[in-house]
Parts: C-alpha cells; structure tokens; sequence
C-alpha cells in the first residue's frame, strides 16, 4: 500500500524481529545490545545508559522485495529477564522516570515519520505491554477462534480501558482478529459466532486468517527478495492483504 510502516517489537520470543531481519542479523545486533532490552536495562542503571536509537532502528526490513517502507526496533529474549526488574527500576529526579514512559521517551521524535507504528506485544498486561500501549491510539487482540483462547478476551479490554483512563489517553480497540481458522471446527465456528453477537466485545474483522501449513513456513526469513505470495501462498497472501487493508480503513475511520 506504499505506507511507511515502523514495527516495534516488545515481544521477548522476537517472531517478529526473526521474520523482518532473520536469525543472523538478530543474532548480530543482540551480541552488541542494539535491541529494544538495551532501552529497559538503562532504567534500571540510570548511570550507564547504553541504548541508541538510530544504532538500533532497522530500516527497509523484509523478504518481500515490495515492502521497502518497513523499519523495525528488534527486541530480544533478554527481556523475560529484564520485565519483572522494571517495577522496581530507579524514580529519577523529580520521580520523573515513570517505568511505563521508558519506550515513549525513546521514540516520541520518530513516530511522525511514519503512516503507521505495529507494536507487538508479549500475551500480558505487564510494564512491557503498558509501554507498548501508552504509545498506541488502538489495539487489536489475534485470536484463535476456540473457548481457551478467548477466554480473557473481556479481562483486556477492561485493564486496557482502565489504562486508558489512568493515563487521560484514549486506545481504542481496532477489532478482533480471528487466526488459525478451521472453517470445518465446529467449535471455531461456534466460537467466532459468540464473539460476533457479545455486544461487550470489540468488533471481529471481517477478514479471517485461515489455518495453513503455509504460516510456518514464511517464518524462515530469506536472503533472497521474493512477493508476499511467493512467502505465504496465494490465498493467504490474498487474507493479509484483505486485513491490511480493513485495518488501514478501520483507522482512517
């Protein structure tokens, strides 16, 4: 769509750091604490702040040779480690140094160089998640369409909400994306029929990603530059692009 897109990776598993950069560049950048953990360690040692953001923005990221507007802030698995540290990281002068501001105050000067910023975030409401929020106008919860895994689905939207609120800024939720759909599950059928009539919840997108051996494979990221259909197969590079798009109208709305 020709968008200037920056993802921000908050996650500690890196799938999407992995997926834009491969393996060996992450692994390149992790030895040498450019990654997104550099930015939560600083707080906990004030004194000995190491992070820079333009050793560790990664511009024109991808194996899809079309998608030459993509940067990414890369995390690492240093985080699991770091999360449950930042509660307790220093105050600052003037208690200045607010533990859910960290990636705000880091990136606040970039954010207006792009149409959008992905912020993917690890499955919890932790400090790491608050910082990914408190820079964020909307959400969208993924999910597969079964009773375990939307199962705290109004738990989310109610912290989320709540947040919101507490911060005087508002985050509304985009929708629900349904993934892993099997059109021949019952339960998923049932399931995404729930989510659809519970008035409570953020609307379910239209778009539906189907279940597809072809999702693991486009995981292994490529040296060589190749479509979004090339990577994923026609039909699912057909969704992605559906979602995309409903995702761009749902936020210009």
């Amino acid at each position: 769509m020709g968008k200037k897109v920056l993802v921000i990776d908050l996650d500690p598993q890196t799938n999407a750091t992995l997926m834009l950069i491969g393996e060996e560049k992450w692994f390149e950048l992790n030895k040498k604490e450019q990654t997104l953990a550099r930015l939560f360690k600083d707080a906990m040692d004030p004194d000995n702040r190491k992070f820079n953001l333009e050793g560790t923005l990664q511009k024109q990221v991808s194996d899809v040779g079309a998608a030459r507007t993509i940067d990414l802030l890369p995390s690492s698995l240093d985080l699991i480690d770091v999360q449950d540290k930042l509660a307790s990281a220093p105050a600052g002068k003037f208690y200045a140094a607010n533990p859910i501001d960290l990636l705000w105050r880091a990136v606040k000067g970039k954010l207006d160089d792009y149409d959008v910023v992905i912020v993917d975030c690890p499955p919890n409401l932790g400090i790491i998640t608050l910082n990914g929020l408190r820079i964020s106008e909307g959400y969208i919860i993924p999910t597969i369409p079964d009773h375990l895994s939307t199962y705290g689905i109004p738990q989310i939207t109610t912290r989320i909400r709540d947040f919101s609120e507490a911060i005087s800024e508002t985050i509304e939720p985009v929708g629900i994306v349904a993934t892993k759909y099997q059109a021949n599950s019952t339960v998923h059928n049932n399931v995404l029929k729930q989510l659809r009539e519970d008035a409570d919840l953020p609307d379910v997108m239209d778009t539906i990603i189907r279940q597809a051996n072809a999702v693991a494979a486009a995981a292994e990221f490529q040296m060589y530059s190749r479509t979004l259909k090339q990577k994923y197969g026609a039909e699912l590079a057909g969704q992605y692009d559906d979602l995309a798009r409903e995702i761009w109208s749902a936020l210009e709305a």
